[in-house]
């Protein structure tokens, strides 16, 4: 595949590095040289200093024959242009945007992103893909990590092993045994840097992360087997209220979430802006580094403490301070990977990463097949996809355990017409059926060779 990024940023790294990897034909553009010089020293990728919506650099890159742009540069109205330019001069089919201005985004506006005006195939709002991913982790108390699947029925979880895990050191086809109603499957493991997929003859130790691919009904029953039934957060103070914090407290709000919220703003005018359109949470004004502060927003007795800001020294160190000042757990924002690592000895319960979650929903239609979501696992070591059985797809009609998969991917779930399905030995994958996989990194390419169109189907 051919693509062209507009963006050289931490985003536009990131998708270039792994649509690199891949095999891919990457030409990124900036405006930036240094950025554009890291492209070209450290990624097999081609770079281009310029404006990504200027035709003669879109043209210089490859814009003529390239199968898909990507426009993840820091303004929206470039990304916009660089799109409609992509289109009206280049024919290019795919085109993705990063918007972050929510007032392009909103539902009067729809016919905006038309084909007829502004031709955009898949818009990205990376503030509303990381606000829905901190309302799944506050509904999901023991999580450091979960996404959904298959109309919502299905989770993966990652769920730490500590010392008192009920099930560790006990081979997992024998807790499948010991528990054969429970719809849940470990499909892989991390353990200190190494990410591999489990045996049922393997065990889980103490330290251990593993992630559970699960029916949405026994996620809390298996998140208590793992030794984590904590409770649902009801006390919640969140520090940042840019359009992440805002957007979170609003939609708890407009979704009638029972929880008592407290939003901690540093600046002055923000703070007395969503003071004005919340209609239940207190807002501070002041920083989330203030102790007072944090007393005054009653972090003592709080289930849970949500740091959004824009600093990642301030969302760590908030996070701190709020659990030696008594608060149960805490949820930070991070973009710097350096401090992803530390999360554990300053006792970070989890984490998120903006651009993790912006590159997994790019890669959701860069993947091809019939792949309907994808969530990238610990900077791209896995993914975790869900994709659609077709007639010709050479999985179907097969029992699992006659497939031959590889060893670096497994089957997590099936869904078949509104049921999960236990991937048992005998289970045969029908077409049509959503099967949620968990692969690593290498596995990805063979996971779309399982979910593409062949020639035989037209």
């Amino acid at each position: 595949m051919r693509v062209v990024i507009c963006g050289a940023g931490q985003v536009g790294y990131g998708i270039a590095e792994r649509l690199a990897s891949e095999r891919n034909d990457v030409s990124v553009i900036d405006t930036s040289p240094t950025l554009v010089q890291a492209i070209r020293e450290n990624l097999d990728a081609r770079g281009f200093i310029g404006h990504g919506a200027h035709p003669e650099v879109l043209a210089e890159a490859g814009a003529e024959q390239a199968d898909m742009l990507i426009a993840v540069t820091l303004h929206d109205e470039v990304n916009m242009v660089a799109c409609q330019v992509a289109h009206s001069l280049f024919n290019i089919p795919t085109k993705i945007a990063r918007i972050r201005a929510q007032s392009y985004l909103q539902s009067h506006w729809q016919d905006l992103f038309s084909t007829d005006n502004m031709p955009i195939d898949v818009i990205i709002s990376p503030e509303v893909e990381v606000g829905e991913m901190v309302l799944r982790r506050i509904a999901l108390p023991g999580a450091m990590d979960a996404v959904r699947f298959a109309d919502n029925s299905t989770a993966m979880v990652a769920i730490e092993c500590r010392d008192d895990c009920p099930v560790v050191n006990t081979p997992l086809g024998q807790l499948t045994d010991l528990f054969p109603d429970l719809s849940a499957t470990v499909v892989g493991i991390l353990r200190g840097t190494n990410l591999f997929i489990p045996g049922s003859g393997d065990q889980m130790v103490a330290g251990d992360v593993a992630y559970v691919v699960v029916e949405r009904t026994h996620v809390k029953r298996t998140l208590g087997l793992f030794g984590h039934a904590e409770p649902e957060a009801t006390r919640i103070v969140i520090v940042g209220g840019g359009n992440i914090g805002y957007y979170v407290a609003r939609e708890m709000e407009r979704r009638d979430l029972r929880a008592k919220l407290r939003v901690i703003e540093a600046n002055h005018d923000r703070a007395v802006s969503i003071a004005d359109t919340l209609k239940r949470t207190i807002v501070l004004h002041g920083s989330g580094l203030d102790q007072g502060l944090l007393s005054e927003a009653d972090i003592e007795t709080s289930d849970l403490l949500v740091a959004l800001t824009n600093d990642d020294k301030v969302n760590v160190l908030s996070s701190v301070m709020a659990k030696r000042l008594g608060c149960y757990g805490n949820l930070a924002l991070l973009n710097n990977q350096d401090f992803q690592g530390l999360t554990r000895p300053l006792g970070i319960d989890a984490f998120i990463n903006p651009r993790s979650v912006t590159i997994s929903r790019v890669l959701q239609h860069v993947r091809r097949g019939r792949i309907r979501a994808v969530h990238s696992i610990q900077n791209g070591l896995a993914e975790a996809i869900e994709a659609e059985a077709l007639e010709t797809s050479p999985i179907v009609g097969t029992p699992i355990k006659e497939l031959n998969l590889p060893e670096d991917l497994r089957i997590g779930a099936v869904y078949r017409e509104g049921k999960f399905l236990k991937p048992t030995g005998n289970l045969k994958i029908r077409a049509r059926d959503r099967v949620v996989i968990f692969a690593k990194a290498g596995a990805v390419r063979q996971v779309e060779q399982m979910f593409r169109v062949s020639l035989e189907f037209f």
